[in-house]
């Protein structure tokens, strides 16, 4: 069901006809300008009954939303006001999804549903978009360093299993990121944020634009000493698009994206560790160190034999990464009710990162083609959209893994492993939209992927007397099909009832191929895909301008659901992956606003947006092994771990829209996550916080004349100074000599897994616009 949470509009507007189609998917359909209107559409048969909601555009192409699948969309509004760092602060108000902190500043995990609850890093199993460029790689990776919230305009979550429209790796949805339009700039901006922890955000935005052309160009440099010892950082971003019409039904974008991250990266700590020292404070000498601090164990010569122990300061971890990506659409309206897209991306990811007792050093190319067709039609007098697409993606990679010297500066020694290999996606969907009554809607469809993995991996076995070689290979294809099926019912102006079908997939990518449980470099080809099926039904009801409340229930059944666990610091790979057999997921989301006195006090707001997500394996037996014995123990039951069963964020909002004080406003805002386990057998877990965020801003009014450029705020984070883990990865059970598995204070010492999240911080901003 696409429906936006957010205060300006109802959230349970049905989107309908010929405008909003869904069957575009993000990924082939960039959400440019969008501007908001309200209209109602009368039937003979049934006055004033559906509520339609028309995002549409000034652009000459419409820009169109998955009508049946469950939708959240964060605004500007949402996020504007406040320091804004990371994608985080974009999508903290919407159901269903949570954010952890992952590795570096902005490597923000966001995870839909729990989709990516279980990776160290990134985003994984969601396809990613911005503008409607894919910022996935065929791989299945992508990642949010590139982020700078400053840039968007919005951001659009769609989701529940939605491979059919998506492809391959939407096994959880789909995210589109709408940068701002530069007829809405119109001019330039300057803005720096700065705050706790020496954090300094300077930034640019120039936008302009016409019935012809619009362009936007954003540019910004942070840098921050961290809370967490030697987790420093200074990142640049540099995002622009630029819209051409060439005829009355030819467009032309232009897209490039491109941010350098340099950052020291501390190590995961364990339970015990995070407990005891949770900011690794006194740790940089690994001799002298305090208690809780992190180590890594790195080769004295590079090759084999004594190792040292050495603090991240002395090691010199952290990550060097770049990525660069440029994308060219063509629009063509045959007429107006046939357009035809075409599009190209390139996309480099090159990654420097020495994170353990390895550096990971190498390049990523891929190129992405994508067309599609669109038909909007009648069937009698009802309205059908029919949409046809292929897409075509190709990534190939070369890297090297070397062991880290105890020299410092994180010196190479000598090659780990390599891995030299390719992944490509042919897909083939199409969908058919029918408002085949003034009541009801209907969407069907079906896609299809074949994927194509062909990687060699070359392991260094080196001793005093001896270098040996070993190559493992993974030659694998994959066909995966996803059909959907969804009803939109309308009974009344003010309930909309929604319900999905839909399927979806995900091939394991290249790099799980060659990771053992061990946590070392090795043979993992076995893996096979994961697939799910997905029940949504969900209420939307909006009975007043001042109540809106959505509500959407899901089941989902998965097969060989690929989950990730880390093996511990001091291993070169550090997280492994392998299949459950079979798993369920079910929840509830649940999101509201309301202003409770729309007449006497129509500045103030209360925005509520809570997930419960209850995970389990129904076919699971892991086998756990020591240097005597292996055990299989049955994980049948037990929750999935890395997965929040609660999460809740609730927000006071005022902003005065008159009067002397008009366009001053803040909010108070309370975070709570739930406490969840950390290991298969449900013996840990990670523990549970919540947070207190106050937020206070001034946009002065028109009438002030030149002052009405000037923005600014203050916040401040984590007011009552709380010690809670942002960040925590699940870990692998252990097997005792005795052949039980160990229990609580075992695995209480098992490193690899949390990061501290911030302690009291104070932000403040300036924008000025010229």
């Amino acid at each position: 069901m696409n429906t936006s949470f957010e205060s300006s509009r109802p959230l349970g507007s049905l989107v309908l006809g010929c405008v909003f189609l869904g069957a575009f998917p993000a990924h082939a359909q960039p959400l440019q300008a969008r501007p908001r209107k309200t209209a109602s559409v009368a039937s003979s048969a049934h006055q004033n009954v559906e509520s339609i909601l028309v995002r549409g555009t000034t652009r000459g192409s419409a820009r169109l939303h998955p009508t049946d699948e469950t939708t959240y969309s964060a605004e500007r509004t949402d996020f504007a006001h406040r320091a804004a760092q990371s994608v985080a602060d974009m999508v903290a108000t919407l159901p269903g999804v949570t954010v952890l902190q992952g590795n570096g500043p902005r490597d923000s995990v966001v995870s839909v549903r729990g989709s990516g609850a279980r990776q160290s890093y990134g985003l994984k199993n969601l396809q990613v978009t911005e503008d409607g460029f894919p910022m996935t790689q065929p791989d299945g990776t992508a990642r949010a360093d590139l982020i700078d919230p400053h840039a968007y305009e919005g951001v659009d979550v769609f989701q529940g299993p939605a491979s059919t429209l998506y492809g391959n790796y939407a096994i959880n949805g789909a995210i589109n990121f709408r940068t701002r339009n530069g007829a809405d700039i119109h001019g330039l901006e300057l803005g720096s944020d700065f705050g706790s922890f020496g954090l300094f955000n300077n930034y640019i935005t120039i936008g302009a634009g016409n019935k012809r052309y619009d362009f936007m160009l954003f540019g910004s440099d942070v840098r921050s000493n961290g809370f967490i010892a030697n987790s420093q950082y200074n990142t640049s971003t540099e995002n622009m698009r630029l819209r051409v019409n060439l005829t009355s039904s030819d467009r032309l974008i232009l897209k490039f994206v491109n941010n350098v991250t340099d950052t020291s990266l501390p190590l995961r700590l364990s339970l015990n560790q995070f407990r005891s020292n949770p900011y690794q404070n006194g740790c940089a000498n690994a001799a002298s160190a305090a208690a809780g601090c992190a180590s890594v164990n790195l080769l004295v010569n590079g090759a084999y034999g004594a190792r040292q122990t050495m603090s991240p300061q002395q090691a010199g971890l952290g990550r060097f990464d770049r990525r660069s990506i440029v994308g060219l659409r063509w629009e063509h309206d045959f007429d107006p009710g046939t357009t035809w897209h075409t599009q190209f991306t390139y996309d480099q990811r090159h990654t420097d990162q020495p994170t353990s007792t390895t550096a990971f050093v190498g390049p990523f190319n891929s190129y992405n083609v994508q067309t599609d067709l669109t038909n909007r039609s009648r069937i009698g007098k009802t309205p059908l959209t029919s949409f046809v697409s292929a897409s075509f993606d190709y990534m190939d990679y070369g890297y090297q893994v070397y062991n880290l010297t105890p020299q410092g500066g994180a010196t190479r020694g000598a090659l780990n492993s390599t891995s030299y290999g390719h992944q490509w996606n042919i897909s083939l969907r199409f969908q058919e939209d029918w408002q085949f009554s003034p009541l009801w809607h209907a969407v069907i469809g079906l896609g299809g992927t074949q994927s194509d993995v062909g990687a060699v991996q070359t392991l260094y076995n080196r001793s005093a007397s001896s270098t040996s070689l070993q190559n493992i290979t993974a030659n694998r294809r994959f066909f995966n099909l996803a059909p959907e099926a969804s009803l939109v019912y309308t009974p009344t102006k003010d309930w909309t009832l929604h319900s999905r079908v839909g399927t979806a997939y995900a091939t394991p990518g290249y790099s799980s191929f060659f990771v053992t449980p061990q946590g070392t470099y090795g043979n993992n080809t076995q893996l096979k895909s994961e697939t799910s099926l997905g029940f949504d039904l969900g209420a939307e009801w909006h009975p007043s301008p001042s109540i809106n409340i959505q509500a959407t229930g899901f089941y989902e059944f998965y097969r060989n659901e690929l989950v990730s666990q880390s093996a511990g610091v001091n291993t070169p790979a550090g997280s492994y992956t392998f299949n459950a057999p079979a798993s369920e997921h079910r929840g509830i989301e649940l999101g509201a606003t309301w202003q409770p006195l729309h007449a006497s006090l129509p500045g103030a707001r209360l925005k509520l947006s809570y997930t419960y997500d209850n995970q389990i394996y129904t076919k699971y037996t892991e086998t756990l092994s020591n240097s005597t014995m292996a055990r299989n123990f049955s994980r049948k039951g037990n929750l999935i771990p890395g997965v929040m069963p609660h999460f809740l964020d609730a927000r006071v909002l005022y902003d005065q829209p008159d009067g002397w004080l008009q366009g001053l406003g803040g909010f108070a805002e309370v975070t709570w996550r739930s406490s969840f386990y950390l290991d298969n057998a449900n013996i840990l877990k990670a523990p549970s916080y919540a947070l207190l965020n106050l937020e206070v801003h001034y946009d002065p009014p028109e009438r002030l004349g030149w002052a009405h450029r000037l923005h600014s705020y203050f916040e401040v984070q984590n007011v009552t100074n709380q010690v809670y883990a942002a960040g925590a990865t699940d870990i692998s059970d252990t097997l005792l000599s005795t052949g039980q598995q160990a229990g609580r204070r075992v695995l209480a010492n098992k490193t690899g897994s949390i990061y501290a999240g911030s302690p009291r911080a104070f932000f403040g901003g300036v924008r000025i616009k010229f």
